[in-house]
């Protein structure tokens, strides 16, 4: 559970539905979190971020600010983002 009282599976389900009609595939290992953005008519992937620490999704803020960057990763000019985001 992090820090602002959401179990693992709500969290990814915020986030998974935060990139709908794309498809969202969140991943969850120990204290880190691992989103893949995926087009579903071309299956390409659009964003790949990993290392999301969980501890820093401390507040609903957090969230809305880490879901509000994700999609604006989408938008940039790059084939596909690929980030490691650490703390």
């Amino acid at each position: 559970m992090i820090a602002c009282t959401l179990s693992n599976l709500e969290l990814r389900s915020i986030i998974e539905s935060a990139f709908l009609p794309k498809r969202c595939n969140c991943t969850i290992i120990d204290d880190a979190m691992t989103v893949e953005v995926i087009d579903p008519v071309t299956d390409r992937v659009d964003l790949l971020a990993s290392g999301i620490r969980l501890d820093t999704l401390d507040t609903s803020r957090a969230l809305c600010e880490l879901i509000l960057k994700l999609r604006a990763d989408i938008g940039a000019p790059q084939h596909v983002q690929r980030h490691t985001l650490v703390g």
